[in-house]
């Protein structure tokens, strides 16, 4: 579990909502620091790029005013203003936006990473062109859609299901669509100056990837590129790749400034309580791990613990396999009691989700999203907290 808010002194909280007053427990090892604002930034280039090619690009942008291409600044008119100061990356990723030159930006999520996507649009608005702005699902294309049609007004949307104002300035569509339109050799994209790609990992999804690859190999070499993403391990590898394809430098901005420090909690099923294991600085607890386990063990024993009863199934045995009346190590039914089996019925699943989310609320956490894979299991979580008094304000089964 990941809190949004942390509380250092909470290393445990059991089920009385009792902060454990232990000493700090060692640690045993550290993840780099994400509360501190930092941004570094490379540049791709294609293979054949020469410093003449360097040189007329400084002919062609002041450098006062755009810095360079190694070090990428803005000191112009803006195309959009915003209430806040902007972060490190957010500011190089305005330069090399304003350089007319592509930027693959990697920050985690709630970073400000549409502060770029927001910028890109601005500009074809502020010099009359037309956007692209591309996300991997339907459902995230029409909260776009709502979200920019907010903001810039000339906006449409394209998807499988609906076609909205498809002339706008600005149009949101699924990747898919673009690809299409690319195939179809749409006028349209002649008009085209940015594209923008949302959660462009999804290029790394074995079945659908070959769209992300497929429209960015298509794209005219005359359009540019913003490409965002949470998490891509190959980053700079990545824009290599598009400054080969398309002949032109692509910037990489990258930040691993967490916005909002979350802390991982664990929660032993019939156990007591949540656990902190790694906290808002990266470090992770030790102690508090093996107090994890030790509870976990405990937990067990109570159960029953892993040996079956031969024919004593219903007080918790693991007598259903091949041995099962001389209570043997098969891996049957068994009896009611489930001692050996690690799976839990999911009545005793939506009682320990209640569990957590009580404590969750109890420590003023909320809002919080309870992941299930499933629709089914996600509308019968919902159901059963809403039975227990845990939905309505404070909320329960998400998706």
């Amino acid at each position: 579990m990941m809190n949004k808010r942390p509380l250092p002194d909470s290393e445990h909280l059991g089920a009385s909502n009792v902060s454990s007053k232990n000493p700090a427990p060692t640690t045993d090892y550290i993840v780099p620091n994400t509360t501190v604002k930092t941004c570094t930034h490379e540049i791709a280039f294609p293979e054949d790029w020469t410093e003449e090619k360097t040189t007329e690009i400084l002919n062609r942008l002041d450098e006062k005013t755009y810095g360079t291409l190694n070090k990428p600044e803005f000191h112009g008119s803006r195309a959009k203003s915003y209430p806040f100061i902007l972060d490190p990356f957010q500011e190089t990723s305005v330069a090399c936006l304003e350089r007319r030159e592509s930027v693959m930006v990697s920050a985690h999520t709630s970073a400000g990473k549409t502060v770029v996507a927001e910028y890109a649009i601005a500009m074809a608005f502020r010099d009359k062109q037309r956007v692209i702005y591309t996300s991997p699902l339907k459902a995230l294309s029409n909260q776009k859609f709502r979200e920019l049609t907010a903001e810039f007004g000339d906006v449409g949307l394209m998807t499988g299901d609906v076609s909205i104002n498809p002339n706008a300035s600005c149009i949101v569509m699924t990747t898919e669509i673009l690809r299409s339109m690319i195939y179809r050799g749409s006028e349209l994209l002649r008009e085209v100056a940015w594209v923008i790609f949302d959660e462009i990992h999804y290029m790394q999804d074995r079945e659908r990837g070959v769209v992300w690859e497929e429209t960015i190999v298509f794209l005219d070499h005359d359009c540019h590129m913003v490409f965002l993403s949470a998490t891509l391990s190959n980053a700079k590898e990545f824009a290599g790749w598009v400054a080969h394809l398309h002949k032109q430098p692509c910037h990489v901005v990258y930040t691993d400034f967490r916005p909002t420090p979350l802390q991982h909690y664990a929660y032993p099923l019939g156990g007591d309580g949540l656990f902190l294991l790694l906290d808002e600085k990266g470090r992770f607890r030790g102690e508090n791990f093996a107090r994890l386990r030790a509870s976990l063990a405990s937990a067990s024993e109570r159960r029953g613990g892993g040996r079956g009863r031969g024919r004593q199934g219903r007080e918790g045995g693991g007598g259903g396999g091949r041995e099962g009346e001389g209570g043997g190590r098969g891996r049957g039914r068994g009896g009611r009691g489930g001692g050996s089996s690690s799976a839990v019925s999911k009545t005793d699943m939506r009682i320990h989700v209640a569990q957590i989310l009580k404590l969750v609320v109890r420590q003023k956490w909320e809002p919080v999203i309870f992941f299930s894979f499933g629709r089914k299991d996600c509308e019968a979580y919902a159901n059963a907290l809403r039975g227990r008094g845990q939905g309505g304000k404070h909320g329960g089964g998400g998706g």
